[in-house]
């Protein structure tokens, strides 16, 4: 049960995540940067820039780069990864908003019939092929759009929830979202699959950005500047194997972002407006600052004011560096953190 759980809820996510990255995420950053610069002058290559991110972003570009990234990580074979880019593209578009969700579940399964035939016959280059694709589609058609009507139901409760108890919801997306980030699974395809946007993901935002900049600072007297900079601009997840050594390092940055998430839903009221994976994301490649900028600036009736520049900042950065710091030198000060304990692997 190790064995798969291992392979289809942190080896798959986490490859679903880097095809997300890999084209939805670094699309829409393309995409903002060449929208923006439009507006200061319309030439030729800001042009391009904007073409060059619409491509990226499209759904069924981001669906198949998704398949990919799942199928690769499942190690399957090189037929395998290139009959899932078609099965990933119908799943994504046949899935509507919840359409991450859909390739997820559905590239898995096509990946592992396609493995079961792969290299097996003969005729290996027309086999596997056959059998991923026919298998991906069949299962595309008969359940992608129930999987995507599920999973946007769930995401539209936790927002409804969200608008409804911002305090308490704020808290506990925060806390569960940055932990998930930070655990070997994948806070942006969790995010990417449920659809968190608005508040929702504004407070998921705080989460992971509380983890990778919590972990960044508290360690930084240990692991110098490329310890904050492949924790604060990477991920929080370089810590896991200091955290089974001591759990209580984590106490920091989870009470960070318990503190960050109801400030950013209720004070700040920070909303992801860009795609749900930034959301996951927290300051990974400040992919998660510039969803929240994206959306600003894709509102023609809201202008970004200092108080919301500041919030961000805050959010984001500032508190919790601040929270975190505090707390582990209290808990070095009490034995429950020592010198070593949170160093990174060489």
């Amino acid at each position: 049960m190790n064995k798969y759980a291992k392979r289809y809820f942190v080896d798959a996510l986490s490859g679903m995540a880097q095809g997300l990255f890999a084209s939805l995420l670094v699309g829409t950053i393309i995409l903002t940067l060449g929208q923006q610069l439009l507006k200061i002058d319309d030439n030729a290559f800001f042009r391009y820039l904007v073409k060059a991110g619409q491509f990226a972003s499209d759904k069924k570009v981001f669906g198949a780069a998704m398949a990919v990234g799942i199928g690769y990580a499942m190690k399957s074979s090189a037929l395998v990864l290139f009959s899932l880019v078609a099965v990933g593209a119908a799943a994504n578009e046949t899935g509507g908003a919840g359409g991450p969700l859909a390739v997820l579940v559905i590239a898995i399964v096509a990946a592992e019939c396609g493995n079961l035939v792969s290299k097996k016959t003969k005729v290996d280059i027309l086999v596997t092929p056959i059998v991923t694709i026919l298998s991906g589609i069949l299962l595309t058609v008969l359940t992608a759009k129930y999987i995507g009507i599920a999973a946007s139901s769930v995401g539209n409760l936790i927002m409804w929830a969200t608008n409804q108890r911002p305090f308490i919801m704020g808290m506990i997306i925060s806390a569960v979202v940055g932990i998930a980030l930070t655990l070997p699974i994948s806070s942006a395809a969790i995010c990417a699959a449920l659809g968190l946007t608005g508040l929702a993901g504004g407070a998921a935002v705080a989460g992971c950005s509380a983890q990778m900049i919590g972990f960044a600072v508290m360690s930084f007297s240990e692991n110098g500047w490329s310890g904050l900079l492949s924790q604060g601009l990477g991920t929080s997840m370089l810590q896991m194997p200091n955290i089974v050594k001591n759990p209580k390092i984590w106490i920091p940055p989870i009470l960070a972002s318990v503190i960050t998430g109801p400030l950013s839903t209720c004070l700040f009221a920070l909303k992801m407006n860009g795609a749900a994976v930034s959301s996951g994301m927290g300051t990974c490649g400040f992919v998660g600052q510039i969803g929240v900028i994206t959306g600003w600036y894709a509102d023609p009736f809201f202008k970004p004011g200092v108080f919301d520049w500041v919030g961000l900042i805050l959010i984001s950065f500032v508190l919790p560096a601040v929270i975190s710091l505090a707390l582990c030198k209290y808990l070095k000060k009490i034995g429950w953190i020592k010198e070593g304990d949170l160093k990174l692997p060489e």
